[in-house]
């Protein structure tokens, strides 16, 4: 009985994290968002996914590897750091 309840609570785990890293319906589409981050100064952009509620990706600036967050509506960079 314990390990029939562990898989279904386990499967119900698994299928809130997949639907919770898909794009919500009201995001800017990828295309659009890549257009904004390199506008605000990447040369390239390697890496865009959905992630805990906003766009992650990875890319290049000013010669630099980088990683970002950027905003799922607007597209705009919320934070970003040197990928190590």
């Amino acid at each position: 009985m314990k390990f029939a309840t562990i898989l279904v609570l386990g499967s119900l785990a698994m299928g809130s994290a997949a639907r919770a890293d898909q794009p919500g319906p009201d995001w800017m589409p990828m295309e659009q968002v890549k257009a904004k981050v390199m506008e605000s100064g990447y040369s390239e952009v390697t890496k865009l996914e959905a992630d805990d509620g906003q766009w992650e990706g990875e890319g290049v600036k000013n010669g630099q590897k980088m990683e970002f967050r950027a905003d799922p509506k607007t597209g705009a960079i919320v934070r970003e750091k040197p990928d190590r």
